[in-house]
């Protein structure tokens, strides 16, 4: 009988330096946009269609191509790094309040 290890034994871990920590913090965009890419194939090869925001617009795309418009949203609104929006939380109370 064969016994595999299937995991690796516990070593000690070091501290990761802040220079170390930053250089992976600047890779997250990246795999975010490989992510998103993969997940949008997938999804055309399984389903057939994306629904999509671009532009003002949600949009249907297929796999053979077509572009269908589906409506007119609003635009995305620039938010600084490091600002905190609460517009979102006023939407929500507001309504509560009308329901």
């Amino acid at each position: 009988m064969t016994t595999y290890l299937l995991h690796r034994p516990m070593t000690p871990r070091t501290a990761m330096s802040e220079e170390s920590m930053q250089r992976m913090e600047a890779l997250i965009p990246k795999l975010a946009h490989i992510a998103v890419q993969r997940a949008r194939r997938q999804a055309l090869a399984t389903s057939g269609k994306v629904v999509e925001a671009r532009n003002g617009q949600l949009i249907e795309s297929y796999a053979d191509g077509v572009v269908r418009l589906i409506r007119t949203i609003a635009k995305p609104v620039a938010v600084a790094v490091g600002t905190k929006r609460r517009a979102a939380a006023r939407l929500v109370a507001r309504e509560k309040t009308s329901i």
